[in-house]
């Protein structure tokens, strides 16, 4: 396999460990409560705050990727994320929980940032992101899986997430240091696709914030609403994560093929529906039903979004920015969870999710149909918009060479002289004047 088709596992291992506490949320504010004197919205604002710091390094970083270095970045992320995630497992106190938890979250978001703006530079930037999905969705299910065997204490899943940092720092050794941007327009700073972005941003916030409502709660779901033991929850969550790693796997090999508006627009609707299953469940086989199913359709929309924000700029500062949306959505969940599930309930909460998720599938619909782009030829990209749309024709299914490379000069336009009678004639007048021109000798002239 080249290097052009090989996987880069490298961003792989970066993904994984950025977007490894998002997904172990669940069992983090669970334990939290459980462990800690706090209460449950106190413990659901930690994991905010987590996720918070976590959309902040995005915010603060997505333009200085480049010119910092990823591999510096990426290192003092995870060192960030190591030290963090690991004082939060070793201590009792609440404030330095939360510091820790902050701290680490911090850290987390510099690696998935890194990790983001390389993503956004691959010829195939969907293969890039379902394959961190993958990834990080396989390593969630096995701490979901071994964690309740371990005993109890809220230091187990910040523990899991520290040595995952640790473990991905060889991976930092293949990125590059800094080095001139060439996959996008030399001498402008704009954003390309400003109003896409800005919609696709705003509405990947409101839809993450749905999600992680959801997905902070459920542990609370299956023990208090379903009467289920955290050994059943947990094997719930594993088995909800391994759908949704044949789910990704499914997306992966259908690619394009389908586009992008139908899976982002009709598996947000199919989500909203699962959402509100799950929040209703007061047994084990309607709580699995709507996990499991909800788990299969998130990653499968997830990796589509995600693709579509690399496709908006291949320098990657749409995917970092949309992505950093996306962390405050997530960020929002917990507490946003908590507190509609204290005040009106788990199936009303779910209700309201589901409605919320409804009301932006459309707009996230139209964003991906308005971007998706067609193969171009070579002629037709500087008639149809220049370099933008050879961004968008590089990053959809077209073949291999349709379209310039992103940045090139244009070919000069040069005037062709063809020797004739009349253009040598032409060529008199325009240098001798009328008279001398009359007078000049052509072809057959004695």
């Amino acid at each position: 396999m080249s290097p052009r088709t090989a996987p880069p596992w490298h961003l792989v291992a970066l993904f994984t460990a950025g977007y490894l506490a998002a997904y172990l949320l669940p069992t983090i504010v669970g334990r939290l409560d459980a462990g800690l004197p706090l209460s449950a919205t106190e413990a659901g604002s930690i994991g905010s705050a987590l996720l918070l710091s976590s959309a902040s390094a995005g915010f603060l970083l997505a333009a200085h990727v480049h010119r910092v270095g990823p591999r510096r970045l990426a290192r003092a992320g995870l060192l960030l994320a190591a030290a963090g995630y690991g004082t939060a497992a070793l201590s009792h106190s609440v404030p330095v929980v939360v510091a820790g938890a902050v701290a680490g979250g911090f850290g987390s978001g510099t690696a998935t940032t890194v990790a983001a703006t390389g993503i956004a530079g691959r010829q195939d930037p969907h293969r890039a992101s379902t394959l961190g999905l993958l990834s990080v969705s396989a390593l969630a299910g096995a701490v979901y899986l071994t964690v309740p065997h371990l005993g109890p204490g809220h230091g187990l899943p910040l523990a899991a997430i520290a040595l995952t940092t640790l473990l991905a720092w060889p991976a930092t050794g293949r990125l590059a240091s800094p080095a001139p941007v060439t996959t996008a327009p030399l001498g402008t700073g704009r954003l390309p696709h400003r109003a896409s972005g800005l919609v696709l941003a705003a509405g990947i916030l409101c839809w993450s914030l749905a999600q992680n409502s959801l997905w902070g709660v459920s542990g609370r779901i299956g023990l208090t609403q379903a009467h289920l033991t955290e050994v059943t929850v947990g094997a719930v969550f594993a088995a909800a994560l391994g759908a949704g790693l044949l789910g990704v796997t499914g997306a992966g090999m259908l690619g394009p093929r389908l586009g992008r508006a139908l899976p982002v627009g009709a598996g947000t609707v199919l989500i909203a529906g699962c959402i509100a299953l799950s929040a209703s469940a007061d047994d084990l086989g309607t709580f699995a039903t709507g996990e499991i199913a909800w788990n299969t359709l998130y990653p499968i929309v997830l990796s589509y979004l995600i693709g579509l924000a690399a496709s908006l700029d291949q320098r990657g500062r749409w995917a970092v920015l949309v992505g950093s949306a996306s962390s405050l959505g997530t960020a929002a969940g917990p507490l946003t969870g908590s507190v509609l599930a204290a005040r009106a309930g788990f199936p009303a909460m779910g209700a309201i999710l589901a409605t919320g998720l409804l009301a932006i599938a459309l707009p996230l619909a139209a964003v991906a149909r308005h971007t998706a782009g067609r193969p171009l030829l070579p002629g037709a990209v500087r008639r149809r918009g220049g370099t933008a749309a050879a961004v968008v024709a590089a990053s959809t299914a077209g073949p291999a060479g349709a379209a310039p490379p992103v940045g090139a000069p244009e070919q000069p336009v040069v005037e062709i002289v063809l020797d004739t009678p009349t253009a040598r004639a032409r060529r008199a007048y325009d240098t001798a004047g009328p008279r001398q021109a009359t007078a000049a000798p052509g072809p057959g002239t004695q």
